[in-house]
């Protein structure tokens, strides 16, 4: 039994892609909106090879009317879209004044305005339903800009805020739809091949990296049981937290370190055609060239996957501490 009907947008790869296979994976039907068709194709076929039903839609989300389409689309085709993930993106490189300003401007039409499109498409479909679920794909640099992402950390931002006022509204009309947001740690995907770049070296996520595999299987537990919030892997937490009590240090750090961790000259690999204003030809997949410097599941990852778990072991051990400090101050 299909747990419901899923989109995904930027599902065709990367991280977008890990979700699509493992929301399949937990029996739901899932449809992918991206641009280039071999991607689309090939996620659909994950699905299918899992026995669920899907469907790509070929759609550039920063055009409105094209992701209102694609949903009018999921709909008649696979049902009333129950869950919708937003996380398509595309990437500029390079320091702000240096970056061409119809760069910047796109990067962040499909960084933002996918976002707002996609929401929008979606809560177009559940408010009349009262029912449905919204993740917004986060990341550490939603809380902490970065040198040389000028564009990407100003859509993240603007999504943050963004979601806060939809949420509020939402509240305030005492809406059964929720709307979560996933911050995200750097990734191994295969953006940093395909990002247009200015920088010298093979640009990288910043280290650590974690395998996109990891974070897709927090997003899937989100969409069972919805929170408002989740941070994914220590260095999300460290640079939120970071941000919030010591904003002057990671100015420094950050202006320090962050040029050379964003690149790697040891990879000879050759950039791929850029994928700013078109989709780069083939099936990349979830995984980028970095499977050498990825980890997999971390202490934290673990924990917030398994948060019941993890409050009945503190709280047993809260339990045990009071007892004996109770006993010993009897004697």
């Amino acid at each position: 039994m299909s747990r419901g009907v899923a989109v995904v947008t930027g599902g065709s790869a990367g991280l977008g892609r890990a979700i699509v296979r493992e929301l399949a994976a937990r029996d739901w039907d899932v449809a992918i909106l991206a641009r280039g068709q071999e991607g689309l194709d090939g996620a659909v076929a994950d699905v299918e090879a899992l026995g669920r039903r899907g469907l790509g839609v070929s759609t550039d989300v920063a055009d409105r009317d094209a992701v209102d389409a694609a949903a009018d689309r999921v709909e008649a085709e696979l049902g009333p879209i129950d869950l919708w993930v937003n996380d398509a993106m595309v990437g500029v490189f390079g320091e702000f004044v240096s970056t061409d300003p119809e760069d910047f401007e796109r990067a962040f039409a499909v960084n933002f305005f996918g976002f707002v499109n996609g929401t929008r498409a979606a809560l177009k479909r559940m408010t009349p339903r009262n029912a449905g679920h919204i993740i917004q794909i986060g990341s550490a640099l939603a809380h902490r800009g970065i040198p040389l992402q000028a564009s990407y950390c100003a859509a993240k931002h603007g999504i943050q805020g963004f979601t806060e006022s939809v949420t509020a509204e939402l509240t305030h009309n005492k809406s059964n739809i929720s709307i979560s947001t996933v911050d995200m740690p750097a990734m191994n995907t295969m953006q940093f091949s395909w990002v247009k770049s200015q920088l010298p070296d093979h640009p990288q996520p910043v280290p650590p990296i974690s395998q996109p595999e990891v974070c897709a299987r927090v997003v899937a537990d989100v969409a069972e049981k919805p929170r408002k919030r989740t941070w994914v892997g220590e260095a999300t937490v460290g640079t939120v937290l970071g941000s919030r009590f010591a904003a002057g240090f990671m100015d420094r750090y950050l202006a320090n370190s962050a040029y050379s961790g964003q690149q790697a000259p040891e990879k000879k690999n050759p950039m791929l055609p850029t994928n700013l204003y078109e989709p780069t030809p083939g099936d990349h997949g979830a995984h980028g060239i970095f499977d050498d410097k990825a980890h997999g599941e971390t202490v934290q990852t673990w924990a917030i996957r398994h948060r019941p778990l993890v409050y009945s072991v503190a709280a047993g051990a809260a339990a045990v501490l009071a007892a004996t400090v109770t006993k010993a101050l009897r004697k």
